[in-house]
């Protein structure tokens, strides 16, 4: 694979991270982090990933649909700092990134069995 969709994605990551946090920042007080952004092959797409810091599951889609109805804006903004690095601005496509969520409950669901088993181990001792 061309490392070219990887230097692209990578500078799509870092363009949209800054442009949450200075630009849209009054859209979105809950914290929003861009996780990954992967390009399409041609450049046209760019699956941009994000993690919403929030405990109720209907905010997090909340904020995302919040960001897919700003996309043409986030677009536009994004095409104003990165139109000399580019030929054509690639669609933005936001996804949730619920990476963070599972580790979470897998650390938890871990901890749990940690405890029964210790449980078991001082029950037969």
């Amino acid at each position: 694979m061309s490392k070219r969709p990887l230097r692209v994605g990578r500078l799509i990551q870092q363009e949209i991270a800054d442009i949450l946090q200075t630009e849209f920042r009054e859209y979105f007080p809950q914290l929003v982090t861009v996780t990954g952004v992967d390009m399409s092959r041609d450049l046209s797409v760019a699956r941009v990933y994000v993690s919403i810091f929030s405990q109720r599951p209907e905010e997090r889609r909340r904020v995302l649909q919040r960001l897919q109805e700003l996309t043409p804006q986030l677009r536009a903004a994004l095409a104003g700092r990165i139109r000399h690095q580019l030929r054509f601005m690639p669609e933005l496509r936001f996804e949730l990134d619920e990476t963070l969520e599972r580790a979470s409950r897998l650390e938890a669901l871990f901890q749990k069995i940690h405890e029964e088993e210790k449980g078991k181990n001082d029950a037969s001792s």
